[in-house]
């Protein structure tokens, strides 16, 4: 196996303990950011990292002590000890005047050729997804809104088709959604957006995904497909929990299924993930790989805490095969 695209140097990374035997593990110094990290902020979770120049930055979820979640940036040498700024993100228009979100939470971070890509969930008049663009993390501009309402957890490919930006979503409600299916959507200006297709749905044999799923880090470009991490819920009589799972997308028209994992990679085991603002939450929001086939994920805990996971492309891909299922018509071209 070989990983094509965005490859990270210098990532952080520890070796699978010896009683580990699941595909994917913890650091072993979890949770890499702990409550209330800086002044304002009550917690921080759900949150993107990407390697920038030799060091790397994050787009951060940090709810503040009103309650309120936006956007904070972090620098980091090494991607475990992190230098949070003080204020949120500063986001202009394509004019340079300011264009604040009234909110923002779970953002991913994508780099597509020369630029990075914040997606986020907002408001706009209801849920929906906000995009900016930088080049030097200090100009943020925003873009247009991708979607109407109501829309959530929007994660860009890391490079073009054919000229055109890919981006998964996942459309929902107003609420605290009890469903949703992840879709597949291009444009060739990041304004007008169409060609939508229904990527895959929840359900299955495997009942920690029934009630719904969405998209986490960028998708992983590998010589057997896109990598696709993601987060699946389940519903119990203790309320809902999120754990982690995978699927290859084909390489050359993503809304194809070609592997999906019917078992979770990871779920809430360690106290700061069933134990937190929100009880039993994994959440993926960001992926770093090597040459070597290494991969660093960093999740939301318990919408508390920002955890670490790893796992290998050998090790990720050989179990999403071995253990996967056809869930609906994943298989088709998405259309109907």
């Amino acid at each position: 196996m070989k990983i094509v695209s965005n490859v990270n140097i210098d990532m952080p990374w520890q070796d699978k303990p010896e009683d580990c035997n699941m595909p994917m593990w913890r650091y072993s110094e979890n949770p890499v950011i702990k409550r209330n990290p800086l002044p304002g902020v009550a917690r921080i979770f759900n949150s993107a990292v990407a390697q920038y120049e030799d060091a790397f930055v994050a787009v951060f979820r940090a709810e503040l002590v009103d309650g309120r979640p936006h956007i904070y940036l972090g620098h980091s040498n090494d991607g475990i000890k992190w230098d949070i700024d003080e204020n949120p993100i500063k986001f202009v228009d394509e004019n340079g005047e300011e264009y604040k979100p009234l909110y923002a939470y779970d953002p991913r971070l994508v780099k597509i050729e020369d630029e990075y890509f914040i997606i986020w969930c907002g408001d706009f008049y209801g849920a929906s997804l906000g995009m900016a663009k930088t080049k030097d993390f200090k100009t943020f501009v925003r873009l247009e809104n991708p979607f109407l309402p109501f829309n959530r957890n929007g994660v860009l490919f890391p490079r073009k088709f054919d000229g055109e930006y890919l981006l998964l979503s996942r459309p929902s409600d107003s609420g605290h959604t009890p469903f949703g299916d992840i879709f597949l959507s291009r444009s060739k200006d990041l304004t007008y957006w169409g060609k939508h297709r229904h990527v895959m749905g929840s359900g299955g044999n495997g009942w920690w995904q029934t009630l719904k799923i969405g998209g986490g880090p960028a998708p992983i470009e590998t010589s057997e497909g896109w990598l696709l991490i993601y987060h699946g819920v389940t519903q119990t009589c203790n309320g809902y929990v999120y754990s982690i799972g995978s699927a290859i997308l084909d390489l050359e028209d993503p809304a194809k299924v070609k592997y999906r994992c019917k078992n979770f990679v990871m779920t809430p085991e360690e106290w700061y993930e069933e134990r937190g603002f929100v009880a039993n939450v994994l959440f993926p929001c960001a992926a770093l790989c090597d040459d070597d086939g290494r991969i660093a994920i960093y999740y939301g805990a318990a919408d508390t805490y920002v955890g670490l996971a790893f796992t290998t492309i050998d090790e990720i891909i050989k179990y999403t095969i071995e253990n996967s299922e056809v869930v609906g018509d994943q298989q088709d071209d998405g259309r109907m």
